[in-house]
């Protein structure tokens, strides 16, 4: 502790006995004047990144649109307002991100008082999407609306809340995304023309769209059953698709073949009778020859079907011996058995 003592009492001593550097008031002034003269020199340049635009102000009113580069500005007077004019921005809705990259992670704390929703069949959707936008007029973003982000927002949000509540739950939820997006988007860039805010929106991507956590095992059913129900359709759409045009080919094709059947018989028949009428007018003509004609070609077509054959004249005599019986055997037997009925012509017709 005496020590210590001793040490402050030393200190205290120096102290007493320092005296400060004698400075004149000259150099002091020649200092600050420096200084400033270095924050007016550097204040007065300012630059320009190639995706924004620069609004300078004078005394807070806006005097200029300065493009992407390096500029002179008054110092103290003039005040530039740095604007993302070839940047796409997002807006979240719904849920945040925490961080972006390859594997993308999202905050977990869920955003009730943005994403719930009532449909227009009176259910509950939890509703998150996402906004993507380029301000194309700086001026009308910085000068015509207040609390430009938070407007925009309020804006996307009766835009989103307007046509879910327009369609039922499951138009939401399944096929009614891609209208639902194409909706909020055109009705959206309306509004900001209306409002001129000097917004263009890109795009509205529906980033999640599910039922409220207390109905959605109830939902999970409905949906397998709905998907059962469609793949029971399609299965026997398939087997309708399979069945009914083999049917119908084979329906056509046996009324074509009855038609050709027809056409064949119609045919033959008009051939038959033009056939028996010119028959009949040669009949008519010579009736004789064309009688004997037609027994000859009877013959002709009915005689080749009985084989060997025995023509005897009924007032033939003594020719017996000398034909050849062995041939005629099995042929008189045949005709006996009733198989090869043997026949006798006479010598006349």
């Amino acid at each position: 502790m005496d020590n210590k003592r001793n040490v402050i009492d030393i200190d205290l001593e120096g102290l007493k006995n320092f005296k400060p550097p004698n400075i004149s008031g000259k150099a002091i002034l020649t200092g600050l004047a420096v200084v400033l003269g270095l924050l007016l020199l550097f204040g007065s340049f300012y630059q320009i990144e190639p995706q924004e635009a620069g609004m300078v102000m004078r005394f807070g009113k806006y005097v200029r649109k300065t493009d992407p580069g390096l500029h002179l500005k008054l110092p103290v007077m003039e005040q530039v307002l740095k604007v993302q004019v070839e940047r796409q921005l997002k807006e979240e809705f719904g849920f945040r991100t925490v961080r972006a990259g390859v594997s993308t992670q999202y905050g977990e704390r869920r955003l009730a008082d943005e994403s719930l929703m009532l449909t227009g069949d009176l259910n509950v959707a939890v509703v998150e999407w996402i906004v993507q936008y380029r301000i194309i007029d700086p001026y009308d973003f910085l000068f015509k609306v207040r609390n430009q982000t938070e407007t925009f927002r309020n804006m996307t949000e009766a835009m989103m809340r307007q046509t879910v509540g327009d369609r039922t739950v499951t138009e939401v939820l399944t096929v009614g995304r891609q209208e639902v997006e194409s909706t909020v988007q055109q009705n959206l860039q309306e509004l900001c023309n209306d409002y001129q805010i000097g917004i263009s929106v890109d795009q509205v991507v529906l980033q999640d769209v599910n039922p409220p956590d207390p109905v959605k095992p109830s939902w999970d059913e409905v949906n397998q059953a709905q998907q059962q129900m469609d793949r029971r359709i399609n299965e026997a759409k398939a087997e309708y698709n399979q069945v009914i045009p083999r049917a119908r080919g084979e329906a056509e094709q046996q009324i074509l073949q009855a038609e050709g059947y027809a056409v064949d018989r119609v045919n033959r028949a008009q051939g038959d009778a033009a056939r028996f009428m010119v028959l009949q007018d040669a009949y008519r003509k010579a009736p004789q020859v064309t009688r004997k004609r037609m027994y000859l070609e009877t013959m002709q077509k009915i005689l080749p079907r009985y084989g060997g054959k025995l023509i005897l004249d009924t007032d033939a005599e003594g020719v017996m011996p000398l034909l050849p019986m062995d041939t005629f055997k099995n042929l008189t037997t045949g005709a006996a058995a009733g198989t090869l009925p043997a026949q006798r012509t006479g010598g006349g017709q």
